[in-house]
């Protein structure tokens, strides 16, 4: 047994994980109901993860910042430009994608149970609401937002505290990173019982009828993914952007498709950071700020989707309004993880733009869930990876920079 557990630690993790969605399809496909308890292993995949990420962020950031020393250098502003430019250009992307390929919806009632924010007001409401948060409520109910403010601020607090304080937090955050080893050890019995559970309780004929929508969602995404995203990449670095972006997407956007959560998804960003040899005292702060503001998959799901009304109603839109469209729907993502529903419930906002009235928007809503799950599973996937991508760029960047002026100045 010790033999068997050696050799299957020893293949890849991305390996083992493509086993694990093998064996969940085939057990999906040829014994659903005598396999059913194959989905507990994805609750308490998810579970596990989202329990641990609260914590981890909480404790890395407090250790990153106090350990912080006066006139050293980190990348946040060029992180934080990186995911600003790659939301707005995603938002873009799906507004000419949709003038291209215009889609028209079949509306469908059935999203009368929830409620949009009023207005973008609302949302950076309850983005400052986060901030202030109690730090026990933000931990205990995920809102990295709330637990980034506590842990900065706590880290400057200790910083001027004593060598064995630090050296106590530090190694609480080691220990918490190796509890975050052992969750991830398990993502591929995790995401077997993910991947069964989505096909035996959704299919794939229930999203069918939204073929075409679904194209250019993801075709949107996919283009972010693999053309917008490594533009940004080579513009910064000058260098093939391609291998670090299929990294990113192999070992950070395989589980995030499966998990459905930036969130849950911070503890795998966090490892494939170290992996990457870059700099902690930024990951472990960037890594939670992407999970929250980082949004160009909500971009194109807000855009799109709304744009889809816009044409089904019937409404002349020129390109100007709908470039301002663009920068809402950028705005608006980084707020989507404050507002309970996600990107989809933005779209009533984004759709206020046109005087698109919300019954018609909340109709597009309820076709938003119909096909999430694999519109989710994709804005989520590249959402996540392209935390870790963009936080590698601005380091390498950096290198590159100092490599030049080391050279210049020989």
């Amino acid at each position: 047994m010790k033999n068997a557990i050696s050799k299957w630690n020893q293949i890849s993790l991305v390996k083992r994980i493509l086993l694990g969605i093998i064996a969940g399809i085939a057990l999906a496909l040829t014994i659903p109901k005598a396999a059913g308890w194959v989905s507990i292993f994805g609750t308490l995949f998810v579970g596990a993860l989202k329990a641990v990420a609260p914590v981890l962020v909480f404790f890395l950031v407090m250790h990153a910042i106090s350990k912080h020393r006066s006139g050293q250098q980190t990348n946040m502003k060029s992180i934080i430009a990186l995911y600003g430019v790659s939301t707005f250009l995603a938002g873009l992307v799906a507004v000419v994608a949709s003038f291209i390929f215009p889609v028209t919806l079949s509306l469908v009632p059935g999203a009368e149970d929830v409620t949009p924010p009023g207005g973008i007001a609302d949302v950076l409401t309850t983005l400052l609401t986060n901030v202030v948060d109690n730090p026990v409520n933000a931990l205990i109910n995920g809102n990295y937002i709330g637990i980034l403010t506590w842990a900065i601020l706590l880290g400057i607090a200790i910083r001027k505290a004593a060598d064995t304080t630090k050296n106590m937090l530090a190694n609480f955050s080691d220990a918490i990173s190796t509890l975050v080893k052992w969750v991830i050890s398990f993502a591929p019995i995790g995401i077997m019982g993910l991947v069964f559970d989505a096909i035996v309780s959704n299919g794939l004929s229930a999203l069918m009828d939204y073929g075409k929508l679904l194209i250019i969602l993801l075709g949107c995404m996919f283009f972010i993914a693999l053309i917008v995203n490594p533009l940004i990449v080579f513009f910064n670095i000058r260098r093939n952007p391609y291998p670090l972006v299929f990294r990113c997407l192999r070992e950070s956007g395989i589980t995030a498709f499966f998990t459905r959560s930036s969130a849950a998804n911070i503890p795998v960003n966090m490892s494939l950071c170290e992996k990457l040899g870059l700099d902690e005292d930024t990951y472990s702060v960037s890594i939670p700020l992407g999970a929250t503001v980082n949004m160009a998959g909500a971009a194109v799901t807000i855009s799109v989707l709304t744009l889809a009304a816009v044409h089904t109603l019937g409404i002349q839109v020129d390109f100007g309004t709908a470039l301002i469209l663009s920068v809402l729907a950028a705005v608006s993502a980084a707020g989507a993880s404050g507002v309970a529903g996600g990107s989809l419930l933005l779209i009533p906002l984004a759709a206020s733009l046109f005087g698109i009235p919300d019954d018609v928007a909340m109709q597009v809503v309820a076709v938003g869930f119909i096909i999430g799950v694999l519109q989710d599973s994709c804005e989520t996937a590249l959402n996540s990876s392209s935390d870790v991508l963009f936080t590698a760029t601005a380091e390498y960047a950096k290198k590159r920079k100092e490599s030049k002026i080391a050279k210049l100045s020989a």
